[in-house]
């Protein structure tokens, strides 16, 4: 029997592993591969290499970076072939591989680096330009307009090798984590009610089923994640946000099924603010 011709991602994707770069394919939109039935809600407790450790033992590509690697076996196994088969892109851990990556979103974001950080290796990107340091520490999201860094417990799209010899990193980067996690606001927070009393939705039952189906959602968002868990947390908040039914326990399962998807915990403290304040709350 003839076997079906790997796509141009997995074929990537064997290359890079090949040089001892953890990848893992990703869908329309730049996000990972939602998790599997199996895995949905991190009901198998997540990967083992993900920040609260698990018992995790899936063969398909689920909980997004964590499921990065370099072995072709995995990558050409059963259990992935769907999700290159609806691929886009492909992804790689930088952390994993000793990496860090800048990710620099605009022209202004550009001008800063030339005039910040020290010349390294650079890729062109969508909108920007990649550059990338040897060395690997914390990744943190919007430490300054149009800027994130990419390393451990993260993934960046493939984009090629790009130009320019790569540089160490350097602590101008490494301060910029340090400054945005002070900045970052407490982690989610109950929703205090407005107005108290008796909560108007009267059994517990119909709040379970809506944070079902809020979770659901994002697991299952093809496309726009980040407006997809503004637009979840703006719907739960207007449903359950005012009578004081919603706890930490809950915000979290939001939290976590946003982060399974690949946002990151500054995005998901950003969106649930956003929709507090949308609502007046």
């Amino acid at each position: 029997m003839t076997q079906p011709t790997p796509s141009a991602q997995l074929r990537a994707a064997l290359d890079l592993a090949e040089r001892g770069i953890p990848v893992l394919p990703l869908r329309e939109g730049k996000g990972p591969m939602g998790n599997c039935r199996a895995c949905r809600k991190n009901a198998c407790g997540g990967r083992p290499n993900m920040k609260t450790p698990g018992p995790c033992e899936c063969p398909a590509p689920c909980h997004a970076w964590a499921a990065a690697t370099t072995d072709p076996a995995v990558l050409t196994s059963a259990a992935w072939a769907p999700a290159w088969r609806q691929a886009a892109a492909v992804a790689y851990h930088p952390g994993g591989t000793g990496l860090t990556v800048v990710d620099l979103d605009n022209t202004d974001a550009i001008t800063w680096a030339r005039q910040n950080l020290p010349t390294t290796r650079t890729v062109p990107s969508t909108r920007g330009e990649h550059w990338i340091y040897r060395g690997a520490m914390a990744s943190r999201n919007g430490v300054c307009p149009g800027v994130d860094i990419k390393s451990l417990m993260s993934y960046a799209r493939w984009l090629g090798p790009g130009t320019g010899t790569m540089a160490p990193l350097p602590d101008t980067v490494r301060a910029l984590a340090v400054r945005e996690t002070a900045a970052v606001r407490p982690a989610s927070r109950p929703v205090t009610a407005v107005g108290g009393g008796e909560c108007r939705h009267r059994s517990p039952v119909y709040l379970e089923r809506g944070i079902d189906m809020a979770e659901q959602r994002i697991e299952e968002a093809p496309d726009g994640i980040h407006r997809t868990v503004y637009r979840t947390f703006l719907a739960v908040l207007s449903t359950h946000g005012r009578c004081g039914c919603l706890t930490d326990a809950h915000i979290k399962r939001l939290f976590t099924a946003a982060q399974g998807k690949g946002e990151s915990l500054r995005h998901c403290e950003d969106a649930w603010s956003n929709a507090v304040s949308a609502l007046g709350m």
